[in-house]
């Protein structure tokens, strides 16, 4: 069975009230703030996260709930452009993995991970987009 939650940690996130933040709130339920292991980096105006092995990368965000999990996902899927309709390599891939909610609950949710080479990228070392 797929999760029924997504963690997101860019221009998705409530503080940055993009449109899509407003698509996604209309559909979905606010869970809380969580945190995934991994690195973040600027790549424009929007972030981009990769997975890590050290327990102290982390990246902040916000877990919700999905009413509709496959009409939101297939929206945000074009908004990230990723999936079978977008050139490969995308720039974003979309994982199922583990996120940590702040009562250290973990849950396995939906994540769209910076799918292309980090090598010129600047590191947010704060793990936080909106910092």
């Amino acid at each position: 069975m797929k999760p029924q939650f997504i963690f997101v940690y860019g221009t998705l996130r409530r503080d940055f009230k993009s449109k899509m933040h407003s698509f996604l709130a209309e559909h979905a339920d606010f869970i809380g703030r969580a945190t995934y292991q991994g690195k973040l980096y600027k790549i424009d105006y929007y972030p981009g996260a990769v997975p890590s092995n050290n327990p102290k990368d982390v990246v902040y965000g916000e877990v919700y709930q999905l009413r509709e999990p496959a009409l939101v996902l297939s929206k945000l899927d074009e908004y990230e452009e990723c999936g079978p309709k977008f050139p490969s390599p995308t720039e974003y891939i979309r994982k199922v993995q583990a996120v940590q909610l702040e009562k250290k609950e973990t849950l396995l949710a939906w994540i769209y991970l910076y799918n292309l080479s980090i090598k010129n990228l600047q590191r947010i070392f704060s793990g936080n987009f909106l910092e």
